[in-house]
């Protein structure tokens, strides 16, 4: 049934754009307006295409964005879908299918996440280089073989190649920038002191309620994919101190002129 609605899907949408993308960007919470680099738009609404959901969250609009950047044709998702909001896994990833329907071969996802790694500070940039999986994974169920193997490695779920281009990239525009681990959870409620310090002990240096499904469907789907990560708040162990989905949005827009500036330089690089 998932084949049949990609191929509708991916055929609806292919009849409204110009090119051939070769790239998939996934925007985080509050990191929408890395599409404002993109060229020669077509913006279409989630509503209007069949078998997508549509975004409930704040920070969050609901747009694809057909365009180039930095002289690559690509695809940008300006909101993305989480499991908390009620979405099966196979909702939630059915926009990487489309990705690579559409011809996708690489995928940039972005994501807001709070610090456990206590070096970390609010504002900082974490490409990711691994992740603990607290979530359903997204591939149970059949396998259907036409989108990917039964059994995907994921010893290199992220492309070593777009880390070192990334990294080139951030020292190039003497951006600060970290490397470790994310840990994904269902949300929606943040974690607790007594799981910040668990989740840290587990070697985990940030958690987010996102991307880790978006990444295994990328690997199932044999794309090279690079995460990076706002750190938007640090946990500490003060319990006077609450975080908000208003820290997050304002983390954000704090950091997309250098978020914008990596993102844009890396897709130019591939």
């Amino acid at each position: 049934m998932i084949y049949e609605k990609i191929k509708e899907t991916a055929l609806f949408l292919q009849d409204r754009i110009k090119t051939k993308p070769l790239i998939g960007i996934v925007c985080g919470s509050g990191l929408a307006n890395i599409v404002e680099k993109i060229e020669s738009k077509t913006i279409i609404p989630y509503s209007s295409i069949p078998n997508f959901p549509i975004s409930t969250v704040e920070g969050h609009k609901s747009n694809l964005i057909f365009g180039t950047l930095a002289g690559r044709n690509v695809i940008a998702m300006q909101g993305r879908f989480h499991y908390y909001e009620g979405y099966s896994m196979e909702q939630v990833t059915f926009p990487i299918r489309i990705m690579k329907e559409l011809g996708v071969k690489y995928l940039i996802i972005t994501n807001a996440s709070g610090g456990v790694n206590p070096l970390f500070h609010s504002g900082d940039l974490m490409i990711i280089e691994d992740h603990i999986n607290l979530l359903p994974n997204p591939l149970i169920g059949p396998n259907d073989e036409r989108l990917g193997i039964r059994f995907p490695a994921m010893n290199k779920a992220y492309s070593p190649l777009l880390i070192e281009k990334a990294e080139r990239v951030a020292k190039r525009n003497n951006i600060k920038i970290h490397k470790g681990v994310y840990l994904g959870l269902t949300g929606p409620s943040f974690e607790t002191p007594a799981e910040y310090v668990f989740f840290r002990n587990a070697g985990a240096s940030c958690v987010g309620m996102s991307t880790v499904p978006e990444v295994i469907v990328g690997v199932h789907s044999n794309m090279e994919v690079f995460a990076l990560s706002l750190i938007s708040n640090i946990f500490k162990e003060d319990k006077s101190e609450t975080p908000t989905m208003a820290e997050v949005i304002q983390s954000g827009k704090d950091a997309q002129e250098k978020i914008m500036v990596l993102i844009e330089q890396l897709v130019g690089e591939i």
